[in-house]
């Protein structure tokens, strides 16, 4: 059997403001869950999903209960270089995260079998 490629989910969009943040990771989990392995990029103000009070995130309870699946999975999120605020609360939860630079995210599209871009 050939070896699987990973799904790469690029989100960037804002967890303060939009639903699709939490969507994207929602549906990320469900692909691990499936054994796919899984990129998750976070940009912009996407790094706000590691915040550690949810109440100012839409779907803030759906936004912790998931990323607590994933930490417990031990998925870490690769986070776009100088996008992690310097507030000491952001990751306070201790999630796996990893640094990714602009090349490194652009280097990651090659390797992928599929996207979800949000």
């Amino acid at each position: 059997m050939a070896a699987r490629h990973p799904v790469l989910v690029l989100i960037s969009e804002d967890p303060r403001v939009s639903h699709r943040a939490n969507e994207a990771m929602r549906i990320a989990l469900g692909l691990v869950a499936g054994e796919t392995p899984v990129d998750i990029v976070l940009t912009g103000p996407a790094v706000h999903l590691l915040d550690e009070d949810t109440d100012d995130l839409v779907d803030g309870d759906d936004i912790a209960k998931f990323r607590a699946s994933l930490k417990k999975l031990g998925i870490p999120f690769l986070v776009e270089a100088g996008a992690a605020p310097a507030d000491p609360s952001w990751n306070a939860h201790g999630h796996p995260v990893a640094p990714i630079t602009t090349e490194g995210i652009a280097a990651l599209v090659p390797k992928a079998e599929r996207f979800l871009v949000f």
